[in-house]
């Protein structure tokens, strides 16, 4: 299974938000400079972000985006969901674990077993550590 790059720079995007915020607004600017994404591309995601409230943005001179709640309550599987990416591992299982074919195939079980490790894997990281993480990394 492999992530779109819409989910990556979701995740990647919210470690540099919150790691160079320094309590005030981050501009999207900043963040695709940093995090070399396209502007554009941050802008979109970042809506999506901001509706499924991981995010807030603030108007104005020095506005930008905060996180819309702490860092240890903001979960890896949240950030992707709100980016509209699926989790499923084949692409033949529907959002809901469902088999798509028109017999259940006999591997699906691996598949939805897989998926659901996934999601419990992702939702057991939060964006707080993964701001650990990268704290250590650049020391």
């Amino acid at each position: 299974m492999r992530l779109s790059t819409k989910a990556q720079y979701a995740v990647r995007a919210m470690v540099s938000l919150h790691l160079y915020a320094d309590g005030s607004p981050v501009s999207l600017k900043v963040i695709a400079a940093r995090e070399d994404i396209s502007l554009t591309y941050l802008e979109q995601l970042f809506v999506k972000l901001r509706r499924g409230k991981i995010v807030d943005s603030v108007r104005g001179p020095g506005g930008g985006y905060v996180l819309a709640r702490p860092a240890g309550s903001i979960r890896v599987d949240e950030i992707i969901d709100s980016v509209e990416e699926t989790l499923v591992p084949v692409s033949c299982m529907g959002d809901d674990g469902s088999c798509a074919c028109t017999d259940q195939c006999v591997t699906h079980s691996v598949w939805q077993g897989l998926g659901s490790r996934i999601r419990q894997f992702l939702s057991s990281i939060t964006l707080e550590d993964l701001i650990r993480d990268a704290r250590e990394k650049i020391r």
